[in-house]
């Protein structure tokens, strides 16, 4: 498939490829929706293999934030950035001014921010070459770090699930596994505990998994072992696709609830196969919002309060995912894909009208 088949294949915009020997940039830029507003999605920084594999990255990403975006009912488009190299090697000023002077030729359609791999000094050194970026710091009339807020919308997100499925608003005494303890994964796990909840972990980072385990007293489990472990709720907040063929026979949970993108291998089997073993699947789009919802209030002038307030609602529109599922009998990714498709074929049609009415009246102008 070329790059144009893979494109049309789920209706992006447009696809920008940016090079620059000097400082070793090596960039994709996917907008793949701007009808509610300009694409903003983060930057990735990430050591793929080939072109192709971070081709189909960013196209998948940018349609995740659309959807994201849509139904948290923000007015933006869904875009997304890749730089192929190894962050932990490949990262100087140079690269991400250079990347932030392709930002800036793009007029704003598509606006950056940070994501895994990049920081809030890497949105720094691009805000100097760009007004078209966001996650930065306080200090600079930013926000900072996103992780908070995003923790807080996934553990809102999650107890919506837990009303659901228990009847009930309190995580005392439930069994909740975590997968990944980075930033957004050590805040929800903060969320947990001082709620009650009996914490089992998992991390590649040995570091990590010290301070969690000592600090909320959290059982660990090696690697892949966090799979098969006997808990009520799982909440993966590390790799995609870790809900696949292989991991689902394994699953005792009753809801998958986690910050973690693209969860779902493939959505149509692996959703099909959770309902099928009753398990109640927070669609990762919706419920880790809250990173999205932080920036985008820098667009308006950040306010913490205005940002946390919005990440709380992150409940109500679960919930809400939730219950038109069960009402309309169809899994919970294809229902939040319908809500976030609707409001966007709305107001499409609303901007659409517009434009037909003042192209007439410009017509008619014209005849004197």
């Amino acid at each position: 498939m070329n790059a144009f088949e893979m494109m049309e294949e789920k209706d992006h915009e447009e696809v920008v490829f940016f090079s620059d020997k000097k400082s070793g940039l090596r960039a994709i830029v996917a907008i793949h929706n701007t009808t509610l507003g300009p694409a903003l999605g983060g930057c990735r920084m990430y050591p793929y293999a080939s072109a192709e594999q971070a081709l189909t990255d960013v196209l998948r990403l940018s349609r995740g934030m659309t959807y994201k975006a849509a139904v948290a009912g923000l007015n933006l488009g869904g875009g997304k950035a890749v730089i192929v190299g190894d962050p932990k090697k490949d990262k100087t000023e140079m690269l991400f001014r250079s990347f932030g002077r392709f930002v800036q030729g793009l007029g704003g359609r598509y606006i950056t921010a940070e994501d895994v791999g990049t920081n809030v000094t890497d949105m720094e050194y691009t805000r100097m070459e760009t007004k078209y970026v966001t996650g930065i710091s306080r200090a600079l009339g930013g926000s900072g770090d996103p992780s908070p807020v995003t923790a807080l919308g996934v553990y809102r997100g999650l107890k919506a699930c837990v009303e659901k499925v228990f009847n009930t608003q309190s995580l005392k005494g439930m069994r909740i596994a975590v997968q990944g303890l980075g930033h957004v994964g050590y805040y929800l796990v903060r969320h947990l505990h001082d709620e009650g909840a009996k914490l089992i972990v998992s991390d590649i980072d040995g570091e990590r998994v010290k301070k969690v385990v000592n600090e909320f007293n959290a059982e660990y489990v090696e690697g892949d072992k966090i799979y098969s472990v006997d808990a009520d709720i799982f909440a993966p907040c590390a790799l995609g696709a870790i809900v696949n063929d292989q991991t689902i026979p394994q699953f005792k949970f009753k809801i998958i609830a986690g910050a973690a993108n693209n969860q779902l291998a493939d959505e149509d089997r692996h959703g099909k196969m959770l309902i099928d073993r009753n398990i109640v699947y927070a669609p990762d789009y919706v419920i880790n919002s809250g990173g999205l919802i932080n920036v985008y209030n820098e667009l308006e002038g950040y306010n913490q309060e205005k940002a946390l307030s919005q990440a709380k609602n992150i409940y109500d529109i679960v919930k809400n995912i939730l219950d038109y599922a069960e009402r309309e009998k169809i899994p919970t990714y294809v229902a939040s894909n319908k809500i976030a498709e609707e409001r966007i074929y709305h107001i499409g049609r609303i901007k659409q009208t517009y434009v037909s009415k003042s192209e007439t009246v410009m017509r008619r102008l014209e005849r004197f």
